[in-house]
């Protein structure tokens, strides 16, 4: 898989986007659509809104697809921007399934390996018929977290 980074500035703040992180969670286009429209070509328009919001709503990505860095400080660095990494994000869906985002490679009972990106759903009531992963059994037996 490549390693594509998309850079897109507003003379003051550079977006980075790194799409094979993305996990599609839509948080971007709608928090600020004025900057993130997926039916436009670029979809990203750093000129859309102000660097404080942009920066804001960067910050809610979570799978790091999206991250930012401030022009000032890499013209003072000599140049260099910085190194953008993503890390995968584990988060608890109040009752339902726990969500991976980012890539993971998921070993079964019999050793095989699946390699899954983007946001893979696992059961945490343990009625799915698609163990490890979510199917939907959770609402039809109305799991709830303990409380």
């Amino acid at each position: 898989m490549n390693d594509i980074t998309k850079k897109y500035s507003n003379g003051e703040v550079t977006i980075v986007w790194k799409p094979n992180v993305c996990v599609h969670s839509e948080m971007c286009f709608h928090g600020l659509p004025e900057v993130f429209n997926p039916h436009a070509k670029p979809w990203i328009n750093a000129e859309g809104s102000t660097t404080v919001r942009i920066m804001e709503q960067v910050k809610q990505c979570p799978s790091g697809a999206l991250t930012y860095y401030m022009n000032s400080e890499v013209a003072a660095g000599e140049g260099v921007a910085p190194e953008i990494s993503a890390a995968s994000v584990i988060e608890p869906l109040p009752n339902g399934p726990l969500l991976v985002y980012g890539n993971i490679v998921v070993k079964d009972a019999h050793g095989r390996e699946t390699h899954k990106n983007k946001v893979t759903a696992f059961c945490r009531c343990g009625a799915s018929s698609n163990k490890p992963y979510c199917d939907g059994t959770h609402v039809k037996i109305q799991f709830k977290d303990n409380q």
